[in-house]
């Protein structure tokens, strides 16, 4: 099935949403159960205030705690809060007013029988003492009102009246005396009051989560929408170019003006499609040389076999080494082009072991000391380096060192002159040929070990050369874990340095 990228978005922005308010609901969910126990145990703690201040001037005038009665220590502390609200609601009341007399003359008032004054009424009773709500062994019941929630302790921590304490966390306040703590009051902390009061806080929240659930979902559909069109449009480009380069628009390219991973990524593809259009021209062009080295010997060939058909040449042994001169170059550019292609798949065999490589070079250099010289071609051989033990092939190796100074005969002119040289350091034995005019122009040294390349220079086709020798070189040598470079001599011409590491 499907889904496209919108839709998968949509679906992971949600789900974010989603996951952040559920969080941040858990966590709320979890402050407001803990900060409302501690706030309103603090609250209770604060309502004690007066009856604090009323057991410290107690103590004060007796000088301990003797003055609380030795029977019902436990009730003690409700009745002594019921006698502080009454006393508290008495001096709130305002005192009522006393109507004044009238004023009589001496001897009427003498006159006048004595009024008799009634009875003050009784005073009322104290209000009835709320039940007890605490058994004999305090349990986890901890919705008890306040006052049955209230324990007093001494200065040595020993409760000497209210609840006995029990398993529930106490929240204290300190009585002080001239200074010094001569007890406390310490309150059970409540769970399932404050519990009621966060639930209903967090119902209070309830539609205004819903309201945020709604909120999320929407701005998930709208950050879906924006987002899926920010991406799909270059995502959209990479595809068609794509298919274009399938269809062999090796020319196709992308913009890559953005800052972000798909610009990146349409930079890459623009590599991507001028490497291919290299290739593919590098191919077109690699056929096109192929056909024409193979065709220029064999037309060659046929025209002298046509010759000798037709009885214009004769079968002489002039005729004939011509024609094998001719079978022969043949045979050397189908050799190069199957160890070049052998070489491209890694099916190149080479057979590595330890080699004397100055050793070797000096004796190829010295084959072909009667051609330089008959070419007007000096053979310079520099001293021996200290060490010049390495891995390599020697067959493939020779190979090598014959085509470099194949190429030097062919493409200096005379008089001039052929060096070769050697330096080891650093672990490594870079090995030289050079030989003199003409030089290879910078811009063409880059381009040396390809395939049918030649200078249009000196260098050029007339010399007989196919343009493989040297790219042959560089497939060869790399074979064998060597390095070659090409460069402009001193001496005037062309400088190549194969470099390989030295063995112990």
């Amino acid at each position: 099935m499907r889904i496209s990228i919108g839709l998968r978005l949509f679906a992971s922005v949600l789900l974010a949403i989603l996951a952040v308010a559920a969080g941040a609901v858990f966590l709320l969910r979890q402050n407001v159960l803990e900060s409302f126990g501690d706030y309103a145990v603090q609250i209770e703690l604060d309502r004690l205030e007066e009856l604090s201040t009323g057991l410290a001037r107690r103590y004060a005038r007796h000088g301990n705690w003797n003055f609380i009665p030795a029977q019902g220590k436990r009730e003690w502390i409700a009745r002594e809060l019921a006698r502080l609200q009454i006393d508290r609601e008495a001096r709130a009341l305002p005192p009522a007013p006393v109507p004044a007399a009238p004023v009589m003359p001496a001897r009427a008032a003498a006159a006048l029988p004595p009024i008799p004054v009634p009875p003050a009424p009784p005073a009322p009773p104290l209000p009835p003492l709320p039940p007890p709500s605490i058994d004999s062994a305090p349990g986890p019941d901890d919705a008890a009102p306040l006052q049955a929630r209230i324990t007093l302790f001494d200065a040595a921590g020993t409760p000497i009246a209210g609840r006995p304490p029990g398993t529930l966390p106490l929240a204290r306040r300190a009585i002080v005396v001239e200074g010094r703590t001569v007890g406390s009051l310490a309150v059970a902390r409540t769970a399932r009051p404050t519990d009621a009061l966060a639930f209903a806080f967090l119902q209070q929240l309830g539609a205004t989560l819903w309201l945020i659930a709604a909120a999320g979902v929407a701005l998930s559909a709208l950050a879906a929408v924006l987002l899926a069109g920010h991406f799909r449009r270059p995502i959209a480009r990479l595809a068609q170019g794509a298919r274009a380069l399938a269809d062999g628009r090796f020319e196709t390219r992308l913009a890559d003006g953005r800052s972000d991973e798909l610009g990146e990524l349409a930079g890459h593809f623009n590599v991507l499609a001028a490497h291919l259009e290299g290739a593919e021209d590098a191919r077109r062009q690699w056929v096109a040389d192929t056909s024409h080295e193979l065709r220029t010997p064999l037309a060659v060939l046929r025209a002298q076999l046509e010759a000798l058909q037709d009885g214009v040449r004769s079968a002489d042994p002039a005729h004939v080494a011509a024609m094998l001169r001719q079978v022969l170059a043949l045979s050397k550019t189908i050799d190069d082009l199957y160890a070049l292609a052998r070489a491209d798949v890694g099916a190149l065999d080479c057979r590595r072991e330890p080699v004397d490589l100055w050793r070797l070079a000096v004796e190829e250099a010295q084959s072909f000391a009667q051609r330089l010289h008959a070419a007007g071609l000096a053979l310079d051989i520099d001293a021996a380096p200290p060490q010049a033990s390495v891995l390599a092939d020697p067959d493939r190796m020779r190979q090598v060192l014959r085509n470099l100074f194949e190429n030097s005969l062919r493409y200096t002119t005379s008089p001039g002159r052929v060096l070769l040289s050697a330096q080891a350091a650093g672990g490594q034995l870079a090995l030289a040929i050079e030989d003199s005019a003409p030089g290879v122009p910078d811009a063409a040294l880059a381009r040396l070990g390809e395939r049918f390349y030649r200078v249009d220079a000196s260098r050029s086709r007339a010399g007989g050369g196919a343009g493989l020798g040297l790219a042959l070189c560089l497939r060869l040598a790399e074979a064998q874990g060597a390095r070659m470079r090409f460069g402009s001599s001193p001496l005037g011409g062309l400088r190549v340095t194969l470099s390989l590491e030295l063995q112990p």
